[in-house]
Order: structure tokens, then sequence, then C-alpha cells
């Protein structure tokens, strides 16, 4: 089992993929927190900076394998662009919040932005191992077992 969650499959790479989406989401929910009075809409930018840079460094090295391949201001640049995606829904969801249910506490503006994170994850998940850690023979589908 150890063994399959370390290779290179699909459900390996998603299962390490999780795992670091729920620690950097930890990383982004203690800075927005932690940043409130300065605004939401600062400590979530600077939650979701904090936490894009440590969670492409981490995909880089652990869920994808793609040190050898892909360097470290490569993968802040593009899995960056695509983290732009999602501060923008972020940002459009903390600004419903505003709307909608005006003076809510930070802690349900977290949760707001992280359900938002979790559905953009899988997009991004497929973006990162098909496009930004692709291995060179990437064609999505798995080879067969013999």
């Amino acid at each position: 089992m150890k063994s399959r969650m370390l290779g290179e499959s699909v459900l390996a790479q998603f299962t390490r993929f999780v795992v670091v989406g729920v620690s950097s989401n930890g990383v982004y929910a203690l800075l927005f927190v932690a940043l409130a009075s300065l605004g939401s809409f600062t400590a979530n930018l600077a939650g979701v900076g904090a936490s894009t840079v440590l969670a492409n460094e981490l995909h880089r090295r652990h869920t994808f394998h793609a040190t050898g391949r892909v360097g470290w201001f490569q993968a802040q640049w593009e899995a960056g662009g695509l983290a732009l995606i999602g501060l923008g829904l972020s940002t459009a969801s903390l600004a419903a919040m505003h709307v909608l249910f005006p003076g809510a506490p930070a802690y349900a503006q977290v949760v707001v932005v992280i359900a938002v994170s979790g559905l953009f994850g899988a997009a991004r998940f497929l973006a990162l191992r098909g496009w930004v850690f692709r291995t060179p023979n990437f064609s999505g589908i798995e080879p067969a077992r013999q």
C-alpha cells in the first residue's frame, strides 16, 4: 500500500495533492485569522500568496516528483498563474459573503474560501498534472500492467 502511494499513478498523485492541499489550507486559515484585523481582502491575499508558494513547492517536490524536470521559478510562475484564478474565485466568494451576510465572522469566511478552493482544486490538479509538472511521456493514460 505504501509503495502505491509513493508511485506515479493518478491515485497516488491525487492523494499527495490532497494532503498538500489540506496542509496549505491550514497555513491559509492561520494567516487569514491572524491578519483578519487588516480586513478580509488583505488577509485573503496574504493567505493565498503564502499558501500558494508553499503548495507549489510541495507539489513540485512531493506530489509530482518534478524537481528534476521543473525548477522552482517555473513552478511558481506556472502554478502561481493557476492560483490567480483561485484568488479571483476566493475574492468573489468573499465579496458575496459581504453582500449576503454582512458582518460574517472570520471563521465563516475561511470556511467559504476553503470550500471554493476545494472545488477549484480538482481542476487545478488536472492542470498541474497535465501541464505544469507533466512527465515527458504524459498521455493522461496509465500504462497497462502486465
